[in-house]
């Protein structure tokens, strides 16, 4: 297995762990947006989104750049990535513990129909 980083781990899924979290990021996949445009379609303050944000930019899955009084924000799928390979990692494993359950029900079933026919 590949080894990672717990407190890593434990950011981004602590972070993916929240609706508007995941809606952010899945707006964010289109492109980058502002902080308000983050905001708007859950009628929250931007001090609110602000909050959310700050998770997701500590789980190293946003970005965000000041222009003025602007905060811009983009995806950084770094740590998506990070995340998905460890998650690879047990669906090897639980692939091939199911493959072997498969097998054997598969067997099971043969011999039942060769001892009814």
């Amino acid at each position: 297995m590949v080894e990672y980083s717990e407190n890593q781990l434990d950011a981004v899924f602590q972070a993916l762990a929240d609706a508007t979290r995941r809606g952010m990021l899945a707006h964010l996949g289109e492109g980058a947006h502002t902080v308000s445009s983050l905001a708007e379609p859950y009628d929250m303050s931007l001090a609110a989104a602000s909050k959310h944000i700050k998770k997701l930019e500590a789980a190293g899955l946003v970005e965000r750049e000041v222009v003025g009084r602007v905060h811009h924000c983009r995806l950084s799928p770094n740590a998506l990535k990070y995340a998905s390979d460890w998650l690879r990692d047990y669906e090897r494993f639980w692939n091939a513990r199911l493959d072997v359950l498969e097998g054997l029900l598969k067997a099971e079933d043969d011999t039942d129909r060769n001892k009814g026919g």
